[in-house]
């Protein structure tokens, strides 16, 4: 039997302590908080799974959970389709491949909170083109008093920032499609549609499988947007959890934002799995058929 190189290993190491520093050690910080309270100057005391209990018999949580929940499907119900269009109607050949994939990339070279800058001046009314072109109409548009107003904005600015992911992903996929495929079916006489459901459509199955996962795991965890634009208002309309941890950090309910911290993560956890067991379960081994004995005869 060949002997197997573990050489492998030295180089993988590395990355196994920088993650052990930089993740696992503060997730112990975190679940040490979560199960004790402190009167300060370092004194801290047993509390259990009180904390725990509290965030879950709050209304508060359950409130921010359903906006991040509505956030993400309405993110992924139109970045998705509109990053496959987008990717499409991309040439496959020429300098203007160059052009288009530069022009798709620049929006995902802005850091989030400067995103957040720059749509906070966008929509104002007094000195941003898109709130002063709303109010030159006589819309009356206002993101920081107006829920419906506050939640188009951050739906607008989350689209204009991370379709260009989707597009990418999906543009990838698409040039990888052998030419072939293309020659059999204007053979055939497919039409257009069908092109799109038998042939692009399956081959990038699995590059929307990680935009999917992508594009909700930033969505459902999105902070630095809506904290400048909006700051979680009116009211509560746009306080997102993440956004009602960083309230719970600023009020030093440490306990509490710590327990909420981790419940957060496990349910992103599990639905990253579940969206990627789903959309997964047709690359799944089938059983093959048993041969048939009779040879096909009745």
């Amino acid at each position: 039997m060949k002997p197997v190189n573990q050489k492998a290993w030295f180089l993988v190491l590395p990355v196994l302590l920088l993650v052990a520093i930089s993740a696992v050690i503060p997730l112990m910080t975190v679940v040490n908080y979560s199960v004790q309270d402190t009167f300060g100057n370092n004194q801290f005391f047993w509390a259990g799974t009180s904390w725990y209990e509290k965030v879950l018999h709050s209304e508060r949580f359950w409130n921010a959970l359903l906006r991040d929940l509505m956030f993400s499907a309405i993110i992924l119900a139109i970045e998705i389709p509109l990053g496959v269009i987008v990717a499409l109607a991309m040439p496959r050949k020429g300098w203007g491949v160059a052009v288009c994939l530069v022009l798709m990339a620049l929006p995902l070279l802005i850091p989030w909170n400067v995103v957040g800058t720059i749509w906070q001046v966008f929509s104002r009314e007094d000195i941003g083109l898109l709130g002063g072109a709303l109010k030159g109409m006589g819309v009356d548009y206002n993101a920081v008093q107006d829920p419906v107003d506050a939640w188009v904005t951050l739906i607008v600015m989350d689209v204009w920032h991370w379709t260009s992911l989707v597009t990418l992903l999906a543009y990838a996929g698409l040039v990888s499609i052998p030419d072939a495929y293309y020659q059999a079916a204007r053979i055939d006489g497919a039409s257009g549609w069908s092109v799109f459901r038998f042939i692009q459509l399956p081959k990038m199955a699995r590059v929307l499988t990680i935009a999917v996962l992508l594009r909700f795991m930033d969505s459902f965890m999105i902070f630095a947007e809506p904290f400048v634009v909006t700051g979680g208002g009116p009211g509560n309309t746009t306080t997102f959890m993440s956004i009602d941890l960083e309230n719970l950090r600023a009020s030093n309910e440490l306990g509490q934002g710590a327990a909420m911290s981790l419940i957060y993560f496990l349910i992103i956890l599990l639905f990253s799995w579940i969206f990627y067991a789903v959309m997964t379960r047709e690359d799944a081994p089938r059983p093959d058929k048993a041969p048939d004995k009779t040879g096909g005869a009745p």
